[in-house]
């Protein structure tokens, strides 16, 4: 029985969790949740995530949510290719970089996804817009000096596939608020970075369909 992998379109947790699978060439049966039309509230699907986000994954029955997880989980139950490559010290500078992302990157961007994509634009508060530009032009200015080769490791990991999501979901706010200039702090390695990752075979499969 295939997996079932339950995606939500722009999300960078469910984002990840899809290059994974690609890059490991795991068969999987995607269904695509709409958050606008109430999927993630209802009962079915409650059932099997109670917080009612995504990710999901769903393997013979058995339900695992929260995204690095699920990472963890599909490294350690399918062979092949890995999400945390190389010896036990590249593992952990591997889930290190992973935290990172997910603990500095997706903070900071939080004040600026709670604005310009939760927020109508006649309430936006410009101190609070200004805070969340300002920590992620930070948080840019930090990846663009840990960016010494191809990949943020030897080659693409989890932790390539937990911080491009982030990165272009803060690039994507400026479609509703072009001043925010976030390109501007995108640095050389950072750029040449996020071209390798998209250059990967897979990687047009995964870019959300609502984006294209």
């Amino acid at each position: 029985m295939a997996l079932t992998f339950y995606y939500g379109s722009g999300s960078p947790y469910a984002w990840r969790v899809w290059l994974a699978l690609e890059h490991k060439g795991i068969s999987y049966e995607l269904r695509t949740m709409s958050f606008s039309a109430g999927d993630l509230r209802k009962p079915e699907y409650r059932a099997i995530n109670p917080r009612g986000k995504v990710p999901v994954v769903v393997d013979d029955g058995f339900a695992l949510y929260e995204s690095v997880a699920i990472l963890e989980y599909l490294d350690e139950r399918y062979p092949g290719t890995k999400l945390f490559p190389g010896d036990v010290r590249q593992r952990a500078l591997v889930r290190r970089m992973v935290q990172e992302a997910d603990q500095y990157y997706a903070l900071a961007m939080e004040k600026l996804v709670d604005q310009v994509l939760f927020t109508a634009p006649d309430k936006w508060d410009a101190e609070q817009i200004g805070e969340g530009r300002a920590g992620v032009a930070k948080e840019l200015a930090l990846w663009e000096t840990l960016i010494r080769g191809d990949y943020l490791a030897d080659a693409p990991s989890a932790a390539d596939f937990t911080l491009y999501p982030l990165i272009a979901l803060s690039l994507r706010m400026e479609k509703k608020k072009p001043d925010l200039e976030l390109r501007g702090a995108i640095g050389p390695n950072i750029a040449g970075w996020m071209k390798r990752i998209e250059s990967l075979p897979y990687f047009q499969k995964t870019w959300p369909p609502h984006w294209k």
